[in-house]
């Protein structure tokens, strides 16, 4: 066979991002998880924000593109680690609101890791939405306060009420 005719296959796309990872990996995880263990005090969540960091990395479609990984790693374990604290804020106000109530049902482990999981769920939702929406919703069903004494703090039209909690109760339950 002539070898002029058979020309070098490029390599796959995939080959190529898998050694980015695993070099990337190797080069910097040591580094991403003493670095988060700094922030949270915790090697074990430590080590699962650094790995939670790295996945994040491995999902985004143009890597050749990445020119500072660590800085890039950086940013992602930092948003990861503020959503840490902020499911681990939440966890501990439900499990205080919790043991405030009268002892009527003892939940399990996986009924209240299921309310955490609900809770951080609404929660992200809710972030979604403008500040007038989210808080016309808080102040609708937490506070119980009625649409136009909401519209009377926001400074809004009770129609307007009326539409934010749409939008919120949208956000947060979806119709299926």
């Amino acid at each position: 066979m002539d070898s002029a005719l058979i020309t070098p296959r490029p390599r796959p796309v995939p080959a190529l991002r898998q050694q980015f990872l695993s070099t990337e990996f190797r080069r910097s995880y040591g580094w991403l998880a003493a670095s988060m263990h700094r922030l949270v005090g915790c090697r074990n969540d430590a080590e699962d924000l650094a790995s939670s960091a790295f996945t994040e990395l491995a999902a985004i479609e143009e890597f050749e593109g990445i020119r500072q990984p660590r800085a890039l790693l950086t940013t992602i374990a930092r948003r990861l680690t503020f959503e840490f604290w902020r499911r681990r804020d939440l966890e501990r106000d439900y499990l205080d609101a919790l043991a405030r109530q009268p002892e009527c049902h003892d939940a399990s482990p996986e009924e209240l890791c299921l309310a955490v999981e609900e809770l951080v769920r609404i929660d992200a939702a809710l972030r979604r939405l403008s500040a007038r929406a989210r808080e016309a919703f808080l102040l609708s069903q937490y506070e119980g306060l009625g649409y136009a004494e909401i519209a009377e703090r926001l400074g809004v039209s009770s129609s307007m009420v009326r539409k934010y909690v749409a939008q919120a109760l949208d956000a947060c339950w979806p119709a299926a």
